[in-house]
């Protein structure tokens, strides 16, 4: 079961709204969702929420780190409260992903994500899970960083907040320990908007 969703972003009016802090919007949104409050906790350098849902304790957390400095933040909370790697899921901003896909994983490859390299560093394993929801690429390596930290065009960001609430759907599964059913709820493709089946399924 996951005791700490983590979202990983930039601190700052300036980065706010930009692709990299997409992990911040998730975490913002359970945040409504769970209706609990993040604050400033010094301990654990980021802003920080509990909050008890069916019968669960979970916190959430948004290192204020800086980006390439999250691990200091998700393994100084996840040392205290004695949360395991495995018990531990953090959203990110995705460039192998198209702006709405969202998909989850345990362990892998970090593919050159500041964030999520700290945090494997800190915690000393792969082994945590991630919820990776697409941005898109801009196609060329070299402009990658000017990309994650513009704004999203008005399309793409609603595509990532459609996927954002997708993923929220599951989170009763993921506080229950059912990863593999949360998985396939996440990955599961959404009806067409006229409610008619995918080609080559039956409603």
């Amino acid at each position: 079961m996951i005791r700490l969703f983590v979202g990983l972003g930039n601190p700052g009016a300036e980065y706010e709204r930009t692709r990299h802090n997409a992990g911040f919007w998730w975490i913002d949104e359970l945040a409504r969702e769970l209706k609990c409050v993040l604050s400033a906790e010094r301990a654990y350098h980021g802003l920080v929420a509990r909050a008890h849902h069916r019968g669960h304790t979970v916190w959430l957390l948004e290192p204020l780190t800086y980006m390439n400095l999250s691990g200091k933040s998700v393994a100084a909370l996840a040392r205290f409260f004695k949360i395991a790697p495995a018990q531990i899921l953090v959203a990110h901003d995705e460039l192998d992903l198209t702006p709405g896909q969202v998909k989850l994983k345990l362990g892998g490859s970090t593919a050159g994500h500041n964030g999520l390299k700290d945090v494997q560093l800190e915690l000393g394993t792969p082994d945590f899970w991630r919820l990776r929801l697409g941005i898109g690429h801009p196609g060329v390596k070299s402009e990658v960083i000017d990309y994650v930290l513009r704004k999203p065009p008005a399309e793409q960001r609603e595509a990532i907040e459609a996927g954002i609430a997708r993923a929220l759907t599951a989170v009763d599964l993921m506080l229950g320990g059912e990863l593999e059913r949360a998985m396939m709820k996440i990955h599961a493709k959404p009806p067409p908007a006229d409610g008619s089946a995918p080609r080559g399924e039956t409603p």
